[in-house]
């Protein structure tokens, strides 16, 4: 199974530009598919985006065009980039394996988290 492990500033400033990445080893990222995802404090899962096997990506609306993903075979790296944050921005931040099991979408292999905080 693929083992996820994420990095990124800690801190940000309001109005920049959040960049995370996500390393896997034990699965090359071009066999499957894989999300950013993000939690705030007391609510629930937000699923940001994704990028599949072949390097297309897919953004939730509700970022209103803010977020990028790309990916880097050569060092099995996935990233986001997530323009003008603000404190709504805060959550901790996942990524993981997606894949679809009976017609549902699902997640495993999840990163750590890292907590972002956007701040001046």
């Amino acid at each position: 199974q693929a083992q996820l492990q994420e990095s990124g500033p800690g801190v940000v400033k309001p109005s920049q530009t959040l960049s995370l990445t996500c390393t896997g080893s034990g699965d090359s990222i071009t066999t499957t598919d894989w999300s950013w995802i993000r939690q705030a404090p007391g609510k629930g899962l937000e699923r940001m985006g994704a990028v599949n096997k072949v390097g297309i990506p897919f953004y939730s609306a509700s970022l209103g065009g803010r977020l990028s993903i790309t990916r880097a075979t050569s060092r099995n790296q996935f990233s986001l980039q997530l323009t003008s944050v603000t404190h709504l921005d805060t959550p901790v931040y996942y990524c993981a394996r997606w894949y679809i099991e009976s017609g549902t979408a699902r997640h495993d292999s999840w990163g750590q988290g890292p907590q972002v905080t956007v701040s001046s």
